[in-house]
């Protein structure tokens, strides 16, 4: 029944029966996770930010997303910048910093039912008792994290259904099991433990072999499995998890990334969840893993945002069936190449989701690939058992065209009729089915947002603001450090609301943070600008601050940025570096700066030339920068110490 032109292989016949059901933990189908820096999607002014949020987490408009995975804020950089955690310090509490919290209340209002799972990639310094680790005094982590879960409920009514231990770092077996029992011992039985957000091994042979941790555990979750578990995971009798996969530019072929491994990650491995790290690409795109997420939304100042192809392929699963629904056990690959997998409610209602992606359009970022070949072929399915009454099943449909650039995503076709439960499908390369009896699906839309613009070339921020409702500036993106607005009740004059970098301990980092805090901004094609910024250096003596231009680098790779920085100590003194280390030196001499007085610094950096005042007057001048060409702003501290910032402004060319 091909078209013409196809090669059809024989009709392979695939029955559906409602008996052969039963995933251990049914369906805990396609999730997003905001554990990286999504800093900018709360920046975005309205009608936008609530349109891109719907597209995410409104059920039967897009994503329809079933769970939200978030991180547990811990100073430290986490990929694409530091998210601050709701103690600072030992004896310091606040349940409203980040944006965290705003975005689990922004999908439970859409998604009342959506799963929340929180996981720590950092903590703050006094967590590890000055050492890079966290288990050391397992009491006073398993602390830290269930006061995070106790002020999500007492603070914004939200209730943590699963947390994680470290962020694919080793796992420490007492802390499981001390974790346990502190969330028993705090009411929070149903708080289950997800772990450990690494390797399937040597968790799942801990878990075997440990009876007490088997009993903490809930569920066994591993990164990116490649579709594919190991023995002794299976032998956990566990629900495992792709606890973070995809990492994946969000073009078409990660849309073919996504599709594959949603249905495969069952197929091969037994999955029954699948996690997108990361949920939406609203960072700067030349931090690391620009454009990874599910959608695009990295111009607040513009309003634009794209909704990207895998936004309709996680459609094709999650509008159509629902946690606590369960995969049949008929599943598997098709002969030519792609697979299909069925869930039902056990109440009649069941979904086929039958993907046919090639090996070229369906890489993710990680693991390898292994070759395979997927051909245009024919497919009939037969319905049996109380299925087998079914006369008809709703058709939705994807093409991703990489030949012709045109692509059909989430389209919905003629029902399907069946014929004693029996139908065929003509299947082509690169394409979604989902049949289907569930009728509410569709396909929402808004108005086009507005269209693309680099940021503003006048950019000023003088951090007036008396309530926030966010703890950060809009637009910096803190790097290695935190930022936050703050009042500073000791200055009565112009100098009462300013931006302040508040940890003084480096925190227990997931990443190589650099040894200096800070914060960029703007636009990574700058070349020639002016930055200027009022400055307070909080430490006497030895305290420094600094102002940039043309910072090359951030995210992971922020210790080895280059650019332009110009500083100024306690002690009277200034430099100017080509990096962020100080060690590339292009100028340095005596300011007169001191502790506890406001400064103004201005740097202009202009072709091959850099020039730098303090207070209005030229400090130094022609210093010559051969690299970088272009790069972000910046602001930031020369050691983990208290600063302040205000009427920070900028002027490129």
């Amino acid at each position: 029944h091909a078209a013409a032109g196809r090669s059809v292989s024989r009709d392979q016949k695939v029955p559906l029966t409602p008996q052969n059901s039963g995933a251990r933990c049914g369906v805990s189908l396609t999730t997003c996770w905001l554990c990286s820096f999504s800093l900018l999607l709360v920046n975005y002014a309205e009608p936008y930010r609530s349109q891109i949020l719907d597209y995410l987490f409104k059920p039967n408009f897009g994503a329809s997303l079933h769970i939200l995975k978030v991180e547990i804020g811990g100073d430290a950089q986490t990929t694409d910048g530091t998210e601050p955690s709701h103690m600072h310090y030992e004896n310091d509490e606040n349940y409203f910093r980040g944006y965290e919290w705003w975005l689990m209340k922004e999908a439970k209002k859409r998604n009342p039912n959506i799963t929340l799972i929180g996981l720590p990639w950092a903590f703050p310094g006094w967590v590890g008792h000055g050492t890079n680790w966290p288990y050391d005094f397992p009491d006073i982590t398993a602390y830290y994290v269930v006061s995070w879960i106790i002020g999500a409920k007492q603070y914004h009514d939200l209730d943590i259904n699963y947390i994680g231990i470290w962020n694919e770092r080793k796992f420490d077996s007492k802390y499981i099991k001390l974790l346990r029992y502190t969330l028993d011992k705090s009411g929070l039985q149903q708080v289950k433990i997800v772990a450990s957000d690494n390797l399937w091994e040597p968790i799942s042979t801990s878990v075997i072999f440990d009876e007490e941790l088997s009993s903490a555990v809930e569920v066994i979750g591993a990164h990116y499995p490649g579709t594919t578990t190991v023995t002794q995971a299976l032998l956990t009798g566990k629900p495992l998890w792709a606890s973070e996969d995809y990492s994946t530019f969000n073009d078409d072929v990660g849309g073919g990334c996504w599709a594959r491994i949603l249905n495969q990650n069952y197929v091969n491995g037994r999955m029954t969840g699948t996690i997108s790290w990361n949920l939406i690409a609203s960072y700067y795109e030349n931090l690391s893993f620009g454009r990874d997420g599910l959608m695009t939304a990295e111009e607040p100042w513009s309003g634009n945002y794209v909704v990207e192809s895998p936004i309709w392929i996680t459609a094709h699963t999650t509008q159509f069936a629902q946690p606590g629904w369960r995969y049949l056990k008929t599943l598997g690959h098709l002969e030519q190449g792609g697979s299909y997998v069925a869930f039902t409610d056990g109440n009649g209602n069941l979904t086929i989701v039958i993907e046919t992606m090639t090996h070229d359009h369906s890489q993710c970022i990680r693991p390898p690939l292994p070759a395979f070949n997927v051909s245009a072929q024919s497919a009939t399915f037969h319905l049996k058992g109380s299925f087998n009454a079914l006369t008809s099943l709703q058709v939705w449909h994807s093409k991703l065209d990489f030949k012709r650039q045109n692509s059909i995503l989430f389209k919905q076709l003629s029902p399907m009729k069946l014929s004693d439960g029996t139908f065929s499908l003509d299947l082509d390369v690169d394409e979604v089915y989902t049949l289907t009896t569930i009728t509410t699906g569709q396909k929402g839309a808004h108005p086009a947002p507005p269209s693309s613009t680099p940021f503003p070339k006048i950019y000023k921020d003088d951090f007036n603001v008396r309530n926030p409702p966010f703890t950060e500036a809009p637009d910096f993106a803190d790097q290695t450090g935190v930022f936050e607005y703050f009042i500073n009740l000791t200055d009565p004059g112009p100098h009462v609301f300013t931006l302040r970098q508040v940890v003084t301990q480096r925190p227990v980092t997931w990443s190589a943070d650099a040894d200096q805090t800070i914060s960029i901004i703007g636009d990574h094609n700058w070349q020639n600008l002016t930055v200027t910024c009022d400055i307070f250096i909080e430490t006497a003596k030895t305290g420094g601050v600094f102002i940039a231009a043309r910072v090359d680098q951030g995210g992971e790779a922020v210790r080895h940025a280059k650019g332009v920085f110009f500083w100024v100590y306690a002690d009277g003194t200034y430099k100017v570096t080509n990096d962020i280390g100080g060690q590339i030196v292009l100028a340095e001499g005596l300011s007169g700066t001191q502790a506890g007085v406001w400064h103004t610094l201005s740097l202009t950096v202009k072709g091959q030339y850099a020039t730098g005042m303090l207070n209005g007057y030229p400090l130094w001048k022609s210093a010559v920068v051969l690299q970088p060409k272009n790069g972000w702003a910046a602001i930031g501290t020369n050691t983990f110490e208290l600063a302040q910032y205000d009427n920070f402004a900028i002027e490129a060319e």
